[in-house]
């Protein structure tokens, strides 16, 4: 009998998010550069709001040494313009002293109202290499000290990288019961063992659909030996159309005036470019049939010209709406998705696709954001 899969949201629903290119990675044709998709402040937060005025519940900023957008600024300067879409603000361990890191989630917590989820990246800083080890240690602390920072009246820390005995009133968030939820990617042993501890939401890259049960089995195993269960997550492209012929068209089309060159110097560009991660999206890309498909509907072409998250759903409205159904059935509760240009479609989903799936937010679901203004010294607390 096959290991069961603990699902921390039960109810078959899903958190649907968007991406915006804050890191100089949107194209019309990978490998083009087009100056009306530069990774500006305008052209990033119009995806985002066009993500929000469109009913996606969450839109991920990634966080990377390129061209465009420092994150937490940027969330920062889009927030007072949204109506009801959360923001997925990824941060590195390391980047930001864990103190004052959780004083400006929680300035962000506020400005959103609870809308903030966070994307915990454990990775090399710019121009600086830690181990393997090292690395997630340092990580793994700086989740701690905002755990502590959001649930506690102190942080009391001892650690390898921080030593910390500091009052929580300046760094409380909005949301209660535990703070924004941490949503953490990666397959190497230190991640999983990281996420399963300490985090909320486990990211997955594109992978055959036995690859990525067994990768919830394996989770699911290791939260359970802490007492814990935690969601999953898909980071995955859409490439959807009218028809299946459209679609598969559309993926041609983006990849058809890349090189090899071009395509080499794009990938190496970004941060994890060397993970585990990105070593296993090439292998599924190697081991894809001659047109790229890894399995039905699944296309490994993206992965030639991007770090990260390689494939996209191709296919009809129908298609891509059951593949991602699938997953849901798997266990799968948030969907972070993309395709280029950005914002073409980000439209093209919200039409064909969005409005018929069964979607939640995930911090309503586990009561994280509260249904009236919670005291905080931001709010209503007594002024110390």
């Amino acid at each position: 009998m096959p290991d069961p899969i603990a699902v921390r949201t039960p109810a078959r629903a899903a958190e649907i998010a968007w991406f915006s290119g804050l890191c100089n990675d949107d194209y019309a044709m990978l490998g083009v550069p087009d100056g009306s998709l530069r990774s500006s402040f305008d052209h990033c937060a119009g995806i985002v709001r066009t993500a929000d005025r469109l009913g996606y519940q969450n839109i991920l900023l990634p966080s990377s040494y390129q061209v465009g957008q420092d994150t937490l600024t940027f969330a920062a300067g889009v927030a007072p313009s949204l109506e009801q879409i959360s923001l997925l603000t990824a941060v590195r361990g390391g980047e930001v002293h864990p103190p004052m890191l959780a004083r400006a989630l929680s300035t962000l917590d506020h400005l959103l109202e609870g809308r903030l989820t966070v994307n915990i990246i454990s990775s090399d800083l710019p121009g600086s290499a830690l181990d393997s080890a090292a690395r997630y240690q340092q990580s793994r602390e700086m989740i701690e000290i905002l755990k502590q920072a959001w649930t506690a009246d102190r942080i009391d820390f001892r650690g390898e990288f921080y030593q910390l005995d500091l009052d929580t009133e300046p760094v409380r968030p909005y949301q209660q019961n535990g703070g924004p939820l941490l949503y953490f990617g990666g397959i190497s042993e230190g991640a999983r063992a990281l996420c399963a501890e300490h985090c909320d939401v486990f990211l997955m890259w594109p992978e055959t659909e036995d690859e990525i049960v067994a990768s919830m089995q394996d989770m699911s195993r290791r939260a359970t030996a802490h007492g814990r269960a935690i969601d999953f997550g898909y980071r995955v492209h859409v490439i959807v159309r009218e028809t299946e012929s459209e679609a598969r068209a559309a993926a041609r089309h983006l990849v058809s005036a890349l090189d090899d060159e071009t395509a080499l110097a794009i990938k190496t560009r970004a941060l994890d470019a060397t993970s585990t991660g990105v070593a296993r999206q090439d292998a599924q890309r190697a081991a894809a049939d001659d047109e790229g498909y890894i399995e039905p509907q699944l296309w490994s072409g993206i992965g030639r010209g991007r770090s990260g998250c390689g494939s996209a759903i191709v296919g009809d409205p129908d298609q891509v709406r059951a593949k991602l159904e699938r997953y849901m059935d798997l266990g799968v509760r948030a969907f972070v998705l993309s395709g280029y240009p950005l914002q073409d479609e980000c439209e093209l989903f919200a039409r064909y696709v969005l409005p018929a799936l069964p979607t939640c937010r995930l911090a309503d679901v586990q009561e994280r954001r509260p249904k009236e203004t919670p005291a905080t010294p931001l709010t209503h607390a007594p002024r110390r």
